[in-house]
């Protein structure tokens, strides 16, 4: 699990086909300003929102695996570039975001990103599977990041939600590096997740006791 909290910008310098095509590649990546002291081989990172498991460990570096499966399922992991990275959440971390999978949902496009007074607005078109998912006031992590969704509005094409960046997180992520027609991992709130589980679940169902 995770927050939403990005700890560093780090940077993918390679990528290493594992096989042919249809195989998956191995990335190395400098961990920029996060602390590798308490992380060991077969712990989780997210990088760009998506929770990958460390096989290689050297100083300001670590190793992890991608599946086809994943890089076909998300971007900003199939090429050198800076991404945002968060250690997996310990029981005994302070929750400054919200409860985080690492499992990307789905991909956006940025419809808008500009500035807004002191803070940038960004503008996401969403599949309109996710639609359901996101509320005004609710959740959603872009690109591993913690958001406060600022409005929703569902169209034939998907759903078109706003997010207020404030400064802050402009400048510490890769959020500043995005752009009209630019994609972007989205994972949607845990918790709607279930709510709609229960509400969708047949009435036939036992249900235990109370």
């Amino acid at each position: 699990m995770f927050t939403g909290i990005v700890a560093a910008v780090g940077r993918i310098e390679t990528v290493s086909p594992l096989g042919d095509a249809n195989a998956g590649v191995r990335l190395r990546v400098a961990a920029g300003g996060l602390d590798l002291s308490d992380v060991g081989i077969g712990d989780s990172i997210a990088i760009q929102g998506a929770c990958m498991t460390v096989v290689t460990l050297e100083a300001g570096h670590f190793d992890v695996d991608v599946s086809r499966e994943s890089l076909d399922k998300t971007v900003g992991l199939a090429q050198p570039g800076r991404v945002n990275l968060e250690k997996a959440l310990r029981l005994a971390d302070r929750l400054g975001g919200h409860l985080v999978s690492g499992h990307v949902d789905g991909l956006g496009e940025v419809v808008r990103f500009a500035p807004v007074g002191e803070s940038h607005e960004l503008r996401i078109r969403a599949p309109r599977e996710l639609g359901r998912y996101l509320a005004y006031k609710g959740s959603v992590v872009v690109n591993g990041v913690s958001l406060t969704v600022n409005s929703v509005s569902d169209g034939a094409d998907g759903c078109e939600f706003s997010i207020n960046l404030i400064p802050h997180t402009v400048e510490v992520t890769t959020l500043n590096e995005l752009a009209p027609a630019k994609r972007v991992n989205l994972e949607i709130d845990l918790i709607a997740r279930y709510v709609e589980r229960m509400l969708s679940a047949s009435d036939g169902v036992a249900k235990p006791a109370i």
